[in-house]
């Protein structure tokens, strides 16, 4: 058997390649199990869309996966938040993934609205994964035409 010399500063700089080279790969997940820890700090962040028109301000989320028990909405002081939790259906034991994407875990959205709305006639669906949240304006909300006169 031979010698060789270590070299710590090598032996970093390899481990730091092969992290940042595939770095969520299943390669590295099992080599370094701090690594594959860090899954349970994936963010769940809904995509949004929120338009305004003349009557209304509506907000389409999507969030797939999710039962519509689990999603919590509310407005406060002109802030629409969104909660939710997706849950896993099964648990398994076994540690050797071929790939693991889907997130698990709660999540919330906090989107400030563009006008006051009537909290009291605010209307929710829910289709197809697809979040539809219509918040009516408040009277006083709603543009006012104002007519210039000249002299």
């Amino acid at each position: 058997m031979s010698l060789e010399r270590w070299t710590p500063k090598k032996d970093v700089e390899r481990f730091f390649e092969g992290i940042f080279e595939e770095p969520f790969s299943l390669h590295n997940w099992r080599g370094f199990p701090s690594l594959r820890k860090m899954r349970e700090f994936v963010t769940i962040s809904p995509a949004v869309d929120m338009y305004d028109n003349e009557k209304e301000i509506v907000v389409k989320a999507e969030v797939p996966g999710i039962d519509k028990k689990d999603i919590h909405i509310s407005v406060s002081d002109s802030i629409l938040m969104i909660k939710g939790e997706m849950k896993k259906e099964e648990e398994t034991k076994e540690e050797d993934y071929y790939c693991a994407e889907r997130a698990y875990g709660s999540f919330s959205r906090r989107l400030e609205l563009p006008a006051k709305v009537q909290e009291s006639k605010i209307k929710a669906n829910f289709k197809d994964g697809v979040l539809e949240i219509h918040l009516p304006k408040a009277p006083e909300a709603k543009a006012k035409e104002i007519k210039v006169e000249a002299k």
